[in-house]
């Protein structure tokens, strides 16, 4: 059982540092691959969003999993 624990620790993560990366803090990410635009926008939208809810969700996991792990 703690071998699975710690398998799906290790693979979110994996999946944490990716996200993290992928958040860019001064532009959005259609900015980061290659569009343009020049407005500053507030809200996230789209894969943006996505991706900063998908992180907090990795975020979530890795937290439990490693409360998991500590008392097995």
């Amino acid at each position: 059982m703690k071998t699975i624990v710690s398998i799906i620790q290790l693979v979110t993560a994996a999946a944490l540092v990716i996200l993290v990366l992928l958040q860019d803090r001064g532009e959005g990410l259609s900015e980061t691959f290659g569009g343009g635009g020049g407005g500053f926008s507030v809200r996230r939208r789209g894969l943006e969003k996505v991706v900063y809810i998908a992180t907090i969700a990795s975020i979530v996991i890795f937290a439990v999993t490693s409360l998991a792990n500590l008392l097995l």
